[in-house]
């Protein structure tokens, strides 16, 4: 099995929570900083079917990149990824990824229930 995965932004207070939560407990971890590393389109298909929840409900509509690429509350699937693809800005963190699951972590005492 491989190692359990952080998508993190450490300008995120969230997200430096969770990464807090999870070193607290002792849980081996990948921090992966998505802005640096970005996930590609690929990858999102994955987070998506892990996740098990439409993009929706994980992509940041307060963002500027949200407006600028043109995206609206009915805008697709597919569309919403490749946005996220292009401008990582616009991933909710954190994200936890764990084996075949993946967690959205806000508020990050949500990983309680899966370290």
């Amino acid at each position: 099995m491989s190692q359990p995965i952080l998508l993190h932004n450490p300008r995120c207070s969230k997200s430096r929570a969770a990464r807090a939560l999870l070193e607290e407990r002792g849980v081996a971890f990948r921090e992966r900083r998505y802005l640096e590393e970005p996930l590609s389109r690929t990858e999102l298909e994955d987070l998506r079917r892990r996740l098990g929840r439409p993009v929706t409900e994980w992509i940041r509509r307060g963002e500027p990149a949200w407006a600028e690429a043109g995206l609206c509350d009915a805008s697709s699937e597919a569309e919403l990824l490749d946005a996220i693809a292009a401008a990582p800005v616009l991933l909710e963190r954190p994200i936890f990824i764990h084996g075949d699951r993946a967690l959205l972590a806000r508020p990050p005492t949500l990983l309680l229930a899966v370290i």
